[in-house]
């Protein structure tokens, strides 16, 4: 199966997570070196488990199972949030940075969670 087959890359989900997980990667490098094996390393882990458990999820051929995944990708989504709070809090990124990416990543969670509300229903 080759890339441009596979369904879910055809959903505009998939467009507003690669776009969270390319700006995220993006900040993440205005850290200091001091935060790379802390914060920069746990939020990257977070941004990939986000869209990795969407894609496993979809994957699935149970509703329970699909739901299951999309709750773990919803959770590392808020993780996600959390750990930009404390970028902003510590002064690592600028007002604007931060309302860019969590504009990015309220974004990606809308969708995500019409996903899930769709499945489930």
């Amino acid at each position: 199966m080759d890339r441009a087959s596979k369904s879910y890359r055809m959903l505009i989900l998939w467009e507003k997570l690669c776009n969270l997980v390319k700006f995220t990667y993006k900040l993440v490098d205005l850290l200091p070196r001091s935060e790379d094996l802390g914060l920069k390393s746990q939020m990257r882990r977070a941004v990939v488990s986000v869209i990795s458990n969407f894609v496993e999820g979809y994957l699935k051929s149970s509703t329970k199972e699909k739901l299951h995944f999309l709750e773990i990708a919803q959770t590392s989504l808020l993780e996600l949030e959390a750990q930009a709070e404390v970028c902003l809090m510590l002064s690592y990124w600028s007002e604007a940075n931060y309302e860019e990416f969590e504009r990015i990543r309220a974004e990606a969670g809308y969708f995500l969670h019409r996903y899930k509300a769709k499945i489930a229903s």
